[in-house]
């Protein structure tokens, strides 16, 4: 009795064949991979600037209130893409009676906008600041 050594040719097309479709299945998962790890990095950027953004306008005590503002952001900043903003300041809580001196709060909601392929996407936060009322913020009162 003679005893074979090695693989006959039906074996070997047969673990061809398995390579093959975990190559095929192993390239697919990889090219997923690759576009969800493009999608995440351009929202990572967007959410970025958009904290960045928000930062600027709570800070800045020069934003008007109840104006819309809007820009776009610098490509080279925004990692290649359109992107840009809106927002809107206005008074969320004031007291009944305000004077000069009196506390109150602002709220800023700012919308960040860019472009993914031919679709636009966007992503809206909303951020919350406290001022002190000056004598030129208090409208002059109206006569009955």
């Amino acid at each position: 009795m003679r005893r074979n050594r090695g693989f006959t040719l039906l074996e070997v097309m047969v673990a061809a064949l398995i390579m093959a479709v975990a190559i095929v299945g192993l390239l697919s998962n990889i090219s997923s991979a690759t576009r969800n790890a493009a999608r995440l990095r351009d929202y990572d950027r967007i959410t970025q600037l958009a904290q960045l953004r928000m930062n600027e306008l709570l800070a800045d005590w020069r934003t008007p209130l109840n104006l819309v503002l809007e820009g776009e952001f610098d490509p080279v900043v925004a990692g290649g893409l359109k992107a840009g903003w809106r927002s809107r300041m206005a008074n969320f809580e004031a007291p009944p009676q305000p004077a000069a001196g009196s506390m109150v709060l602002d709220r800023l909601e700012l919308q960040v906008w860019w472009m993914s392929g031919a679709q636009r996407k966007s992503i809206t936060l909303e951020g919350f600041r406290q001022r002190y009322l000056q004598a030129k913020d208090i409208p002059p009162a109206v006569p009955q």
